[in-house]
């Protein structure tokens, strides 16, 4: 069994074929599905799709970095009031993003900061998405970093340096998606370098299709894909890839599956 651990599937690109798309997924092996909060008009789109399907489902909770704005105070509190009415397997899907729009970033900070904090609390794993700003989260958790921190960079594609940083916090692993399998990416010299128990797989879909299906819509599915590059990638098979990141999927989530 493959597991998502970043998957999107309750927006509004799936709304016309759903259960087809989970469908198809199950029957390539890719059997249970993460889902990471955006903002606060997904939480009952997301929680929709996880009652539909509570036996492959699990939802995140948390206000992504894109959806930081002039309202982040009173997102923030409505995000909080969830977190901590019902269970969640993480907190996610947080951290930075200094791609788009750098308007908000002292207030990114804040946001980020302060989630960090709740999943140290609950004692539920960060998901942290860092695009562009590695330095600006390391600095961050280089400060509250602890034994009670743990969790997952999302959707990796940095340097082996900032894989090692990343390592050498001790309980953190890194997503790896569709972004492996662009030859211009170069991300298979880096994730080759990487041990397999510091690495989950995603596809964060509907975005970053792998090849083949660059530029199309992602699917979980797709997980074999990537899983099958992995492999290629660090000489191994795919059965160990299977085997080993499924097993530090549930070990990190929690997941009694």
């Amino acid at each position: 069994m493959f597991i998502d651990t970043h998957t999107h599937l309750f927006v509004d690109a799936f709304d016309d074929d759903i259960d087809l798309v989970m469908q198809k997924a199950i029957a390539a092996g890719v059997e249970y599905f993460l889902l990471p909060n955006i903002d606060v008009d997904s939480i009952d789109r997301m929680h929709r799709l996880e009652e539909k399907y509570p036996n492959n489902c699990k939802s995140m909770m948390g206000l992504h970095p894109g959806s930081v704005g002039a309202n982040w105070e009173r997102d923030l509190e409505t995000i909080r009031e969830n977190l901590f009415s019902r269970s969640y397997c993480a907190v996610g899907e947080i951290g930075m993003d200094l791609y788009w729009d750098k308007t908000f970033v002292e207030a990114q900070k804040k946001v980020f900061r302060m989630q960090v904090e709740w999943a140290k609390e609950l004692q539920l794993p960060a998901v942290i998405h860092a695009r562009e700003a590695f330095d600006e989260i390391f600095a961050i958790l280089d400060e509250v970093n602890d034994a009670s921190l743990f969790g997952v960079f999302h959707c990796f594609t940095g340097t082996i340096e900032q894989a090692n940083h990343i390592m050498e916090y001790g309980n953190f692993k890194m997503g790896i998606g569709g972004v492996l399998t662009y030859k211009n990416a170069k991300l298979d010299e880096v994730v080759r370098k990487i041990p397999l128990e510091y690495l989950l797989l995603e596809t964060d879909s509907p975005y970053l299709s792998p090849v083949p299906y660059r530029g199309k819509r992602n699917e979980s599915a797709y997980v074999l894909h990537i899983a099958e590059k992995l492999a290629d990638a660090q000489g191994i098979s795919l059965k160990e890839v299977e085997e080993i990141t499924t097993l530090n999927a549930k070990h990190l989530f929690d997941l009694d599956i």
